[in-house]
């Protein structure tokens, strides 16, 4: 929602994201099933719902110039790729130059029109395509002549005034990092003056939850256990904080780092009732109708499940990290072909390495249907290159923005993924769409001079192995996780520690996080962070002890649902409705996780609301303990009822100031006696217990 999540405007050059959803009524688009480029090499479905109609025959813009004709110009290939069609020659125009009536478009956020005349108007366009064409890496794109190029010659072809081609992005970008953005306002700074400095790495966890002495004012508890709860789960709950204290921190955390010996929760094995999860990306496209007539969204079904798992599995550390990596590595599940591929993504990528290695994870993620159509790399080709997951690539999915490459980095990197694409549903790589030619990436060069496609596919890996283990990969990796699990403001300490571990055990998951959780800094940081739309509405289903079966009460009222599937649809349209939901972001940059991204009175009332909703039990497709029965021997005072309500749902006692706030909501005092219904009051208690700092923090 606009007022509630407005990320930074992400001024990419002069381009905006052109990811389209859903074009067909059905919201389904068959992704590979045959080629998507005719024998022109055009491709026969145009990519923009206003674009001209492919031309019948031979597509003149690949065709074979004529004798005597004029010498045609290369396809337009800038940040959008090959984009529109390119125009039929004509008297004023010629061959191949890019077309500049776009400013009417309602999905470009800054017209090419505007952009180029920036650089000198369209003169200026005819030049610079004149000097690309005749740069002998382009040569071989377009000629035949040179089958090899090198595309490591020091002419700057791209970039724009704001970021001139061959520039670091950090010297000349017109954005910011995402959370960095958010941090730069007066709130951010504020935040920066309440978070620890310095610190250390002890023996272990327990260790360092001993050693350390919590410093910072906040209104939380300064208990280890209830710390622990809070961060590296999705809410503490009376049953989760008793096992860390019966198991021991170490032997909790251990456990937790190995999810495969965990059991699934009753909740996870009702899973079953969301039938799409177990269907592979064929099957999914295979059965499209009958899945429609089933009002089955394979798409949802995903989120859905996601959400089950975050508030009932055994597994919350996973479901942290599994979180954690889809704002990292992120992939909108709304997307088009998200309904085939989004599931498979979720399962075969990011469950499969969230706690393993990062490089095999980015290596696996750039072989994935899904981001390859996600990111257009299938549309891109040695002719017509499409530089948006080479960019994303270095961007946002390894070094970062200041990490160090330039604009001609992601020109060199776009050119060697050329080749890799979706076929019939899957992965496939295409030799005679990949550039042959010498390529260097920041410290990565590769002659890529091998017609094997097996050698090709090989030295994309290779490259993006590179860039996972990069030093810049490290820091941002580092920097992501500790502010994810410590403080919107992290200490550099710890991120030069955590980085350390990231190379020193070559990008694996898990000794990062004994190290995190084994500094001064994690055990230091209480009160530091606060919850996401998202995080408030799951902890309080996990707080309240709500119960994946359905109530007594509960009606079926759709029979293609089961009271399990219509409950967690209801919770995720109401995520929608609070501006933040699973894989939900649009964008490729992921959700912010910075307190300052989320400050909405609106949401924050609607949250509570929802809150109040739980706590009176009105979602049947759930069972939910009643609010006389939270406690299981109230108190007969109302000072003392309090004290054990917020205890059972936030954890802690409240402070004095707090406890007469809560007990003017039922207009009594502290003495005043009171029966299990705090005469008539528990259910409002409950909700503005939920409303406090306590469960806002975590």
């Amino acid at each position: 929602m606009a007022d509630q999540n407005v990320p930074p405007r992400r001024l990419r050059d002069d381009r905006g994201w052109d990811g389209r959803q859903h074009p067909t009524p059905d919201g389904y688009r068959d992704h590979g099933t045959s080629d998507p480029y005719g024998p022109s090499g055009h491709q026969s479905n145009p990519p923009y719902p206003d674009a001209p109609p492919a031309p019948a025959g031979p597509d003149p813009q690949y065709a074979p110039a004529a004798p005597g004709s004029a010498h045609r110009g290369p396809q337009w290939v800038g940040p959008d790729g090959l984009g529109r069609p390119a125009r039929a020659a004509t008297a004023t125009t010629g061959y191949g130059l890019p077309n500049l009536d776009d400013d009417d478009d309602p999905g470009r956020r800054a017209s090419r029109r505007r952009a180029l005349a920036a650089l000198g108007g369209t003169a200026a366009v005819v030049a610079g395509g004149a000097v690309l064409a005749m740069t002998p890496q382009v040569r071989g794109l377009f000629g035949g002549d040179a089958p090899v190029g090198d595309a490591t010659g020091t002419t700057a072809t791209d970039g724009t005034p704001a970021r001139p081609g061959g520039q670091q992005p950090s010297t000349v970008r017109t954005y910011t990092e995402q959370n960095e953005s958010y941090m730069g306002s007066r709130a951010g700074a504020a935040l920066k003056k309440n978070s620890p400095s310095g610190g250390r790495t002890f023996a272990g966890p327990a260790a360092a939850a001993e050693a350390t002495e919590v410093t910072v004012k906040t209104v939380l508890a300064k208990d280890p256990v209830r710390h622990l709860a809070s961060r590296a789960t999705f809410g503490a709950t009376a049953k989760l904080t008793a096992d860390i204290r019966r198991l021991g921190i170490d032997a909790w955390i251990r456990q937790q780092l190995e999810p495969e010996k965990l059991a699934p929760s009753p909740a996870e094995l009702k899973l079953a009732d969301l039938p799409t999860l177990k269907l592979s990306p064929r099957q999914l496209r295979d059965q499209r109708d009958a899945l429609n007539e089933r009002g089955a969204q394979p798409e949802r079904e995903v989120v859905d499940a996601t959400i089950a798992r975050q508030i009932w599995s055994e597994r919350q550390l996973f479901e942290v990290m599994v979180d954690f990596w889809n704002d990292f590595l992120h992939l909108a599940a709304d997307f088009d072909g998200g309904e085939v591929y989004r599931a498979s993504f979720d399962a075969d990528v990011v469950r499969r390495h969230a706690l393993g290695s990062y490089p095999e994870m980015l290596v696996a993620a750039n072989k994935h249907p899904a981001l390859l159509l996600y990111l257009n790399q299938n549309d891109s080709r040695a002719d017509a290159v499409n530089e948006n997951l080479a960019r994303e690539n270095l961007e946002l999915y390894s070094v970062g923005v200041d990490g160090g490459y330039t604009e001609k980095d992601v020109r060199q990197a776009a050119l060697l993924q050329t080749g890799r694409g979706v076929d019939d549903g899957r992965y496939v790589f295409r030799p005679e769409r990949h550039y042959l030619g010498k390529v260097k990436v920041l410290g990565f060069s590769h002659p890529n001079n091998s017609d094997d496609p097996k050698k090709a596919d090989a030295a994309i890996d290779a490259y993006l192995a590179y860039i996972a283990l990069h030093p810049s990969t490290a820091r941002y990796v580092a920097q992501s996780l500790a502010t994810r699990f410590v403080s919107d403001t992290p200490p550099k300490s710890l991120v030069e520690r955590l980085a350390k571990t990231y190379s020193a055990n070559q990008g694996m998951i898990k000794p990062m996080l004994m190290t995190l959780f084994s500094s001064s800094e994690f055990w230091a940081s209480v009160g530091q962070k606060v919850r996401r739309p998202m995080e408030y509405l799951v902890a309080t289903y996990r707080t309240l002890g709500v119960s994946p079966q359905a109530a007594p009460g509960f009606k079926q009222g759709d029979n293609r649902r089961t009271a399990f599937a219509q409950g967690l649809r209801q919770i995720h349209d109401k995520m929608r409705e609070l501006g933040q939901y699973p894989m939900g972001q649009p964008t490729p940059d992921g959700y912010p996780d910075v307190y300052v991204a989320w400050t909405s009175a609106g949401t924050m009332v609607n949250g509570w609301n929802e809150a109040g909703e739980l706590v009176g039990g009105g979602r049947t497709q759930f069972t939910y303990p009643k609010p006389e029965k939270l406690v299981a021997r109230p108190p007969a005072t109302a000072g003392a009822y309090v004290d054990a309500l917020a205890q059972r749902l936030v954890h802690q006692k409240l402070s004095a100031r707090e406890r007469e706030l809560v007990l003017d909501v039922a207009g009594v005092s502290a003495s005043t006696r009171v029966d299990a219904t705090f005469n008539g009051a528990v259910a409002a208690v409950a909700r503005t217990i939920l409303a406090s700092p306590q469960h806002h923090l975590r």
